[in-house]
């Protein structure tokens, strides 16, 4: 009966959404963001000192460019937007690098001085850890990793980036 009750629980855990943060100040996220670890995807395969660039928009939307190492020091970068989707948070955006198609962009924790950030997808398949500096002090690594675990997200498939040289 225990072990019931358990699995409801972590069922029910799993199928809520993560929970956002409660305040974004979209003007003082913007700028250049380092990614620190991800969970591995397609679209960034083979990608190293990857940075992802935000600005706003005079029409209210975000541009975006992300910007990854390919190896002989050579690089890649693509060109997308985001808008927001939850104006009360404004912690929640659809980004596209492909209209029409969109994804989703949950900004999940966020130092309050804005130097790093967990950002993440509602069905948990996305996590990014990112930062102002191309690296991050352990306990502030430690502390997003612990909030992505607690919201759910499988914390053993996180990678680190290659950084910068």
């Amino acid at each position: 009966m225990r072990l019931f009750a358990f699995l409801l629980l972590f069922a029910t855990l799993q199928a809520a959404p993560p929970e956002v943060v409660a305040q974004v100040d979209l003007s003082r996220y913007m700028g250049t963001w380092h990614e620190i670890a991800k969970f591995p995807n397609r679209f960034q395969r083979g990608c190293g000192c990857t940075t992802a660039t935000y600005a706003l928009r005079s029409d209210g939307k975000v541009s975006v460019v992300n910007r990854c190492g390919t190896g002989e020091g050579k690089f890649k970068s693509v060109k997308g937007w985001a808008k927001v989707v939850d104006p009360t948070t404004r912690a929640k955006l659809k980004v596209t690098f492909f209209w029409p198609f969109f994804g989703d962009y949950w900004i999940l924790a966020l130092d309050p001085e804005y130097r790093h950030v967990l950002v993440g997808t509602p069905d948990r398949k996305y996590l990014w850890i990112l930062a102002r500096e191309s690296s991050m002090e352990k306990a502030a690594y430690e502390s997003l990793t612990t909030i992505a675990a607690t919201q759910g997200f499988d914390i053993s498939k996180i990678a680190r980036t290659e950084p910068c040289l």
